[in-house]
C-alpha cells in the first residue's frame, strides 16, 4: 500500500502538536466521487502535499482566537487525506466548514449559555445556524467523512477493527485500518450480542448511530481509526500496552459464551482506562 504524508506524521513546520483529539476517518475509492470532485481529488494527490492532521486541527483552533471569532470557516475545505490500496487512490476530505457546523450544535447541547457566550457570542451562534440550514437545504445528503474524539477515543469505535490491524510507531502514529465490508460486518455481529445481553443499551445505541454513518459511504471505502493527538498526551508506555480493539473483542466473545460476569469485568476495565484519559480535559 502507498500513500500520501501519513495524517499523524509530524508537520514540517516546527510547531507544538495538539494533544487532545482522536479521529474515525472514512477514505472512498476515487469513483465514489462526482464531478468535479473526482478530478480535484485527483489531482491534489497527484501533487503528494497532503498537509497533517495536526496542521488542520491547528487551522481550526487558530478561527478560535481571531476577533471577531470564527465559529465556522466561510468556505469549505479543499484539503483531504489520500491513501492508495492494491492501486486505488481513497480519499477522505476534510469537510471543516461540515464539521463545524455540526460540532457547534453538539456544543449548544452540552454547554450551559453563558459558557457558550463567552466562547461564542450569540450573534455568532445564530449567524452561523442560519448559514447551516441554508447550506443543508442545498445539501441535504452531505454527511462528514471524520469524526472527532475529544480526550478519548468512544468504545464504540472499537468494534470496527481487529487487533490484527493495530500499527504502533512510537512517537509517530497509532492507528488501525481495516476495509468497509469488515467494519460493517464487526459491527453487525456486536450489535446482535449486544442487544440479546442486558446492561449495555448505551454501546448497542451508540453502535446504531456508527451504523447508519458508515452507510452512507462506498462499500469499497477503508475505515482508519487514528489516536491523533493522543500520540502525544499519553506515556509510551501507556500506548504500547494499549490493545483496546482486542479488549473489547474479548469482552463481547465472552458475552456470546453467556459469561455475563467475565464480559462486566473487561468492559468495566476498558471503560475505566479511557475515564482517566478523559479526565484529563479537566486538569490544568
Amino acid at each position: 500500500m502507498t500513500e500520501s504524508p501519513d495524517p499523524l506524521l509530524p508537520s514540517a513546520r516546527s510547531a507544538p502538536c495538539v494533544p487532545y483529539a482522536s479521529y474515525v476517518r472514512v477514505y472512498e475509492p476515487l469513483a465514489a466521487f462526482p464531478e468535479p470532485e473526482r478530478t480535484h481529488w485527483a489531482d491534489y494527490a497527484r501533487r503528494g502535499q497532503a498537509p497533517t492532521a495536526q496542521d488542520e486541527l491547528r487551522r481550526s483552533l487558530a478561527d478560535l482566537v481571531r476577533v471577531p471569532v470564527v465559529g465556522v470557516p466561510a468556505h469549505e475545505s479543499a484539503d483531504a487525506f489520500t491513501a492508495e490500496v492494491d492501486g486505488v487512490l481513497l480519499v477522505c476530505p476534510w469537510s471543516t466548514r461540515l464539521r463545524g457546523w455540526l460540532a457547534l450544535e453538539e456544543l449548544v447541547e452540552q454547554f450551559p449559555g453563558p459558557v457558550l457566550d463567552a466562547a461564542l457570542p450569540p450573534a455568532a451562534r445564530r449567524r452561523a445556524a442560519e448559514e447551516y440550514e441554508s447550506w443543508r437545504a442545498r445539501n441535504p445528503e452531505a454527511r462528514p467523512w471524520i469524526r472527532t474524539g475529544v480526550w478519548q477515543i468512544p468504545l464504540r469505535w472499537f468494534v470496527l477493527v481487529d487487533d490484527g490491524e493495530r500499527e504502533y510507531v512510537p512517537g509517530v502514529r497509532l492507528r488501525y485500518r481495516t476495509p468497509m465490508v469488515q467494519a460493517r460486518r464487526r459491527l453487525a455481529r456486536a450489535l446482535r450480542t449486544l442487544r440479546a445481553s442486558e446492561g449495555y443499551a448505551v454501546l448497542a445505541e451508540g453502535l446504531v448511530e456508527v451504523g447508519s454513518w458508515l452507510e452512507e459511504f462506498h462499500p469499497r471505502s477503508m475505515v482508519e481509526l487514528d489516536y491523533g493527538g493522543l500520540l502525544h498526551a499519553l506515556p509510551a508506555g501507556r500506548l504500547e500496552a494499549d490493545h483496546s480493539a482486542a479488549d473489547l473483542a474479548a469482552g463481547l466473545a465472552a458475552l456470546r459464551a453467556g459469561d455475563e460476569e467475565g464480559a462486566a469485568e473487561v468492559y468495566g476495565g476498558l471503560a475505566e482506562r479511557w475515564r482517566e484519559v478523559r479526565e484529563r480535559l479537566f486538569a490544568n
